[in-house]
């Protein structure tokens, strides 16, 4: 996502770069959705893949809709039709002939997810599609879903800063239906690496600078977290991002994160983490710091990301 929007400029030619470094490092699977950059993601990992498709399973959403003439404007379609249709585009930008993991990306009030998830599945019967998932689905919605449709993955925003799964009923649904659970954000969008102290280091025009739990009051009681995980990597001579990750990886085997990153040497460190190994007693503590999470919401209260999420 970093890649195309959201996160201040981004430099194409590295993110190339990172990617094909990512399939080099075993890192296979690619997320990328059709509004990010408004189509402009999905054209860059398909610039990437282009001469290595056999080594990419490409994860990609449909279901936010974007107006070009207002970039900050959202809406949610799960219509049949509408899956139909982004689904043929996001291929046609991608240069590829299947979709490896294909996410309904908010579920769409309107639409009952029986629907969605019917149109969803004729699309793998149809062989334009693999796998199936769903993206910050309440556990009622993954259960309907799974009755009409086989769901591989269920993605949703978890990490140290971002407990709702826990809590909410999600995680004992898809493990009780053998969904793999994606966490995106599981750095906490940048802030458990410790490089952001200050909201004010964030570029112009950063995403997060909207977000309440990284304004005023918030953010200073949220840096406990910050500084906890630091405390830990210190203790095993790791990074903060790879504490923050490997607190993610411990949580279960069927736990697949997604961070994201616009430069090599961040996925680099980034599967550092994979080879890290916390004590139970080092967990525990991370827990423990914040059990709910982080303090203020993870949207802004205004943004369309926010909506279609029951």
């Amino acid at each position: 996502m970093g890649m195309s929007e959201f996160y201040g400029v981004a430099d194409g030619a590295e993110s190339i770069r990172t990617i094909h470094r990512a399939l080099e490092l075993g890192v296979t699977m690619l997320d990328t959705a059709d509004m990010y950059g408004m189509g402009a993601n999905e054209v860059l990992v398909g610039r990437a893949i282009a001469d290595r498709r056999a080594k990419a399973f490409v994860a990609t959403k449909f279901g936010i809709v974007r107006d070009p003439s207002d970039p900050a404007k959202r809406s949610i379609d799960g219509s049949p039709a509408y899956v139909r249709q982004q689904c043929d585009a996001s291929l046609q930008r991608l240069g590829i002939d299947h979709i490896d993991l294909y996410y309904q990306h908010r579920v769409d009030p309107k639409t009952p997810i029986e629907e969605t998830a019917g149109a969803m599945h004729e699309l793998v019967k149809a062989g334009k599609v693999r796998y199936l998932g769903l993206s910050e689905a309440s556990a009622d919605v993954v259960r309907r879903a799974a009755a009409v449709a086989p769901i591989a993955a269920l993605q949703s925003e978890y990490s140290l800063f971002t407990r709702e799964p826990e809590q909410n009923g999600v995680f004992a649904a898809v493990r009780e239906l053998g969904i793999a659970f994606v966490p995106y954000s599981p750095v906490g969008r940048g802030i458990l690496t410790g490089a952001i102290t200050d909201p004010e280091q964030l570029p112009a025009g950063d995403f997060r600078r909207s977000v309440p739990r990284f304004q005023g009051e918030n953010f200073t009681k949220n840096m406990a977290i910050v500084r906890a995980v630091a405390e830990i990597a210190r203790e095993v001579g790791a990074t903060p991002a790879q504490v923050a990750l490997a607190w993610v990886l411990a949580q279960g085997e069927d736990i697949i994160p997604i961070p994201g990153t616009k430069r090599v040497k961040y996925l680099e460190e980034n599967v550092g983490a994979t080879a890290l190994r916390l004590s139970p007693m080092q967990l525990t503590r991370l827990s423990e710091v914040a059990p709910e999470g982080a303090v203020g919401a993870r949207y802004p209260l205004n943004s369309g990301s926010a909506v279609g999420r029951t």
